[in-house]
């Protein structure tokens, strides 16, 4: 056997090899997941409906919820009772009530961690609150803060629940003034679910 020819030959098949590029189930780097805090997994935006809110009128809030493509988070009805759902959950300042939190549906999804798939939310989702201001709130310009909590997760495990703040800011006017609706590509998306 030359050993010369041999060694050229290894050689010759690594440069094919690597010149291939990945195989099927190399893991490339856009495949790695990105070690994320779990208050980084997601970005929130706020949206009010109405421009601005007069007293006396119901409004809508929405909270965009952009999930990063490598996570999921329990949806807000998951599949196991010791699985973490995802609220929002309004600190109301004095004249706004809250009249109902409208989470939309999750989807079946089955992972490799568990025996049945999981009922989560990926990629982006929209949580809304339908509110009311009463004939007392105070005019002028509001903040809603809000707290979103949630479990996000890879495909193979979980991070610890995390709660992040949200707040909508929106003016109070008084009764009668005329409002617009705005966000109108937030609200119509929303507004079947």
């Amino acid at each position: 056997m030359n050993f010369g020819k041999t060694v050229r030959g290894v050689f010759v098949l690594c440069v094919l090899v690597l010149a291939a590029g990945p195989g099927e189930n190399a893991v490339t780097p856009a495949q790695e997941v990105p070690a994320l805090a779990p208050s980084q997994v997601v970005k929130t935006h706020a949206y009010v409906s109405l421009d601005p809110v007069p007293r006396g009128k119901a409004f809508q809030v929405a909270v965009v919820v952009d999930i990063n493509e490598a996570y999921h988070m329990n949806s807000h009805t998951p599949s196991d009772a010791y699985l973490i759902p995802t609220t929002l959950t309004p600190q109301l300042p004095a004249g706004i009530t809250l009249v109902d939190t409208v989470y939309p549906p999750g989807h079946d999804k089955k992972f490799s961690f568990s025996d049945k798939p999981l009922n989560v939310y990926a990629g982006s989702v929209t949580l809304r609150l339908k509110l009311a201001a009463s004939a007392s709130a105070s005019l002028g310009d509001a903040t809603l803060p809000l707290t979103l909590r949630y479990q996000a997760c890879n495909n193979s495990a979980c991070l610890p629940p995390v709660k992040v703040p949200v707040s909508a800011q929106f003016k109070i006017a008084p009764a009668g003034t005329a409002a617009h609706a705005v966000h109108p590509e937030v609200f119509a998306a929303t507004s079947s679910k």
